[in-house]
């Protein structure tokens, strides 16, 4: 049969001219699938004609690698009735079968969806279809966080009255079934009162109200799966529940159709099944809700209203109908509502959720402020900058969910088995049923029923689908309540595999903010008037170094004169003119490429730099000036960190631009392993590989602009959240306070959640492993040891509990 073709147009980016559309074209014909493309440069549309639906990926992929990345499209979706690890791979697949879908990634413990497609190729609508075709419900997720809560509180209720329910209609068959096995009096009581007849009537009655009412969600589900060929686990309870009560039902009514001995009923067993394992989703959905705690704890520092200032008069608004450039007046004690920058008034602001930082800071006229902060005890007026998913707290929020939806690499032999997993449990349950009729004892039909149903019911998928997203979402959220945001879910098996943490000095190591320590000119000129030409200078510069000499010149109240022809040197210095005098300021490399003598104070440059401080060079119409020394205090915990990560077996590398002696001098007093100093921005990468042949995985702590290719050349790339967007996108890690004790943090989780991951899997594959045998009844030939289908649902049920359980203890993990 021929394949189906479809037709997909999308935007692609970065096209300039004739050229591009050319290389963009080839790209995009490279893609399995793909029989047809063309690129309009004047709409910067694709049109691609393909076969399969997975040829969007390839498409995706092939742009990307040419410099034309499509424009894409991420949607968030809410799944209901999913329970197994065979679930979330039907999901999936039915996704990923979509023409435009890139990529889909299913939550089995958050119940989400998360899809990337070709930009304006997939509607909502298609999407949900489709998880529909798979037998699951499907809805937009809501960026109402308020109703969202309340449909899961909405389903949380539904499943405890279905609980309930089931409980109530069982106790009584229970009672009545077992009851009269183990109770004599109550034996006697049934046979002289009701009778066989009358109890297995009744027996009858409240397992079918049991089985229709609170059961019927297994069976909506599960049949339908079955008669696709994609059967999971409801499709195992439902096949166990029916066939005790078909069996028993027969009993009841038909006897005559039974081979004599085997009349009896297990009406029990099928209403015991359904309400233990409605009882172990209820434990299931409370303890998963408790997974989500790290989320709710940062959506509850959002605030709600805010006073805006519209023509001179207060309004009270939400949150949400606020827009960029309106003006909010903030009293004292009020969460600020937003991201934005005062404009009047001043306050101390508790930062502390940001920055872990217990004083307040000042905030005045200019200063920025952050959504979900706490003004003090000041008021004042600020300014709109950011609103909704742009601001501050929404993409730390939006970090933490990307990293709690990843599918990391261990995940991949989940998929393998869960993928053939319950069709091989119903090979397994008819085989039972086979070899007990025709191998087994007397009533042979009754004892291949029962351990039929037992093998359908106590295999448990959702175990082994819940062992990996649960601890990653409890490691992730314990991570952000302590600062650290893994943007890549991924990196969390990653870290815990580096050899040697390389760290950057100048924001990381230290304050990030240099004081002028020593300014030591020659004979030819004078201190202050050179002090006011190199400040004016440096006015015009980014680096920290810039901001210490600035700063000295102000404090000593000195005039700046104008500058002209200002050029920075990167990695160097950086030179001007003031007063048509050519100034150079900067590193030995700089005099020394300009062959500028600097003998006269290289002794002094020296001890600067055993000292531990920065020495700059200052000269003027290629004549030595000065010699300038920067100190940059260390942070407080840094000498504690890095003892910590001595102590977790990991070497301790640092990369700088300063001088060796200093670089040395920094190393000596924090007992770090290797130092690779005097590096220019693009020589950091280099010597990250020299690191990663030295001693292994990488991983790079920096903070700046110059620091995003280390970050992304590095196995994991960590960034100080003080630092620039940049940076904070070239990482998968992100600290959000300036403390290198994070670094110790995320290797503490990381460790922590693999081995928690792992416990999870070996219970869930030991699990299945042991007791499907076990109820199939290979202990009763030796010891004559059956499995009751009752205890084989109480099994089941809690198999999933103990998981999570498991996973909640991350929520505990000691940090120092």
């Amino acid at each position: 049969m021929q394949p189906q073709k479809y037709q997909l147009e999308f935007p692609v980016t970065g096209l300039t001219c004739a050229g591009c559309v050319r290389r963009a074209t080839q790209a995009i014909e490279k893609a399995e699938g793909v029989t047809e493309a063309s690129v309009n440069l004047a709409n910067a549309k694709a049109t691609v004609t393909a076969t399969g639906g997975e040829a969007s990926a390839g498409v995706a992929e092939q742009l990307k690698q040419a410099g034309y990345p499509a424009q894409t499209e991420e949607i968030e979706l809410q799944l209901l009735g999913m329970h197994c690890a065979s679930c979330v791979s039907k999901v999936e697949g039915a996704l990923a079968k979509l023409p435009g879908v890139i990529h889909a990634r299913v939550n089995l413990a958050a119940e989400t969806a998360s899809v990337d497609i070709l930009a304006h190729t997939v509607s909502n609508k298609e999407l949900i279809d489709a998880i529909q075709s798979a037998g699951y419900k499907a809805e937009l997720r809501s960026e109402n966080r308020a109703d969202a809560e309340a449909e899961q509180a909405k389903s949380m209720k539904s499943l405890q009255s279905a609980f309930w329910f089931a409980m109530v209609m069982t106790l009584p068959v229970f009672v009545l079934e077992m009851g009269s096995h183990f109770v004599p009096a109550i034996n006697n009581w049934v046979a002289n009162t009701l009778g066989q007849s009358l109890n297995w009537h009744i027996q009858f009655v409240l397992t079918t109200l049991v089985l229709v009412f609170p059961g019927r969600r297994f069976y909506q589900t599960g049949i339908p799966a079955l008669f696709r060929g994609s059967p999971d686990m409801n499709s195992l309870v439902a096949m166990g529940t029916i066939s005790a009560w078909m069996f028993s039902s027969i009993a009841t009514f038909f006897p005559t159709l039974l081979p004599e001995g085997s009349q009896h009923v297990y009406f029990e067993a099928a209403a015991v099944i359904v309400t233990l394992i409605l009882l172990g989703r209820v434990l299931e959905a409370r303890a998963k809700g408790r997974t989500g705690d790290a989320i709710k704890h940062l959506l509850s520092l959002q605030g709600t209203t805010a006073r805006v200032r519209i023509d001179g008069e207060l309004k009270e608004m939400n949150v949400d109908e606020l827009t960029e450039g309106m003006e909010l007046d903030v009293r004292p004690g009020e969460r600020i509502a937003v991201d934005g920058i005062v404009l009047s008034g001043q306050s101390y602001v508790d930062e502390s959720m940001l920055t872990g930082e217990p004083e307040p800071v000042l905030k005045q006229v200019d200063d920025t402020l952050v959504g979900g902060t706490v003004n003090k005890n000041g008021a004042f007026t600020y300014r709109v900058t950011k609103v909704g998913k742009d601001t501050v707290l929404a993409q730390i929020i939006r970090m933490v969910e990307q990293a709690q939806s990843a599918r990391l690499p261990v995940q991949a032999l989940v998929d393998k088995v869960t993928a053939v997993f319950v069709p091989v449990v119903i090979f397994l349950a008819a085989l039972t049923f086979v070899i007990w009729l025709i191998f087994g004892e007397s009533p042979a039909l009754s004892f291949a029923l029962i351990n039929t149903v037992a093998v359908l019911i106590i295999a448990c998928p959702c175990a082994m689908g819940l062992a990996t997203p649960v601890s990653i979402m409890v490691g992730t959220g314990r991570a952000a309540e302590t600062g650290v945001l893994f943007r890549k879910g991924e990196s969390l098996q990653t870290l815990r595999s580096v050899a040697v943490v390389a760290l950057d000095k100048t924001g990381t190591l230290t304050e990030g903010k240099p004081k002028l320590t020593d300014f030591d000119t020659t004979d030819a000129f004078a201190t202050d008037e050179l002090l006011a030409i190199v400040a004016a200078i440096e006015e015009r510069s980014e680096h920290p170094i810039a901001d210490a000499l600035v700063q000295a010149a102000k404090e000593k109240n000195l005039s700046l004169p104008a500058v002209e022809n200002f050029e920075s040197l990167t990695g160097l210095g950086v030179k001007a003119e003031v007063a048509g005098r050519s100034v150079l300021i900067g590193s030995k490399r700089l005099l020394d490429q300009q062959n500028i003598d600097i003998s006269s104070l290289s002794e002094q440059a020296k001890a600067l730099g055993k000292e531990g401080k920065s020495p700059l060079y200052v000269a003027v119409n290629n004549e030595l000036a000065a010699l300038v020394a920067v100190a940059d205090t260390l942070r407080e915990t840094t000498a504690s960190a890095i003892q910590a990560l001595h102590a977790q077996g990991l070497k301790v590398a640092m990369i700088t631009g300063d001088n060796q002696r200093t670089a040395d001098a920094i190393a000596a007093k924090l007992d770090i392993d290797h130092v690779v100093a005097e590096v220019m921005p693009e020589g950091k990468v280099e010597a990250l590989k020299e690191l990663k042949e030295s001693f292994g995985a990488v991983a790079f702590v920096g903070d700046g602009i110059n620091d995003a290719p280390a970050l992304a050349e590095a196995d994991i790339g960590i960034a100080i959240g003080s630092g620039t967007d940049v940076a904070i996108e070239a990482a998968d890690v992100v600290l959000m306070r300036a403390d290198l004790q994070g670094v110790v943090h995320a290797n503490t989780i990381s460790k922590a959640t693999i081995l928690n991951i792992k416990q999870n899997l070996f219970w869930a594959f030991a699990y299945n492993a042991l007791l499907i045998p076990v109820a199939a009844g290979v202990l009763y030939p030796s010891f004559g040891v059956l499995l009751s289908p009752m205890l084989a649902a109480a099994a089941m049920a809690l198999s999933s509990v103990f998981v999570i359980t498991n996973a909640l203890r991350l929520r505990h993990i000691k940090l120092k």
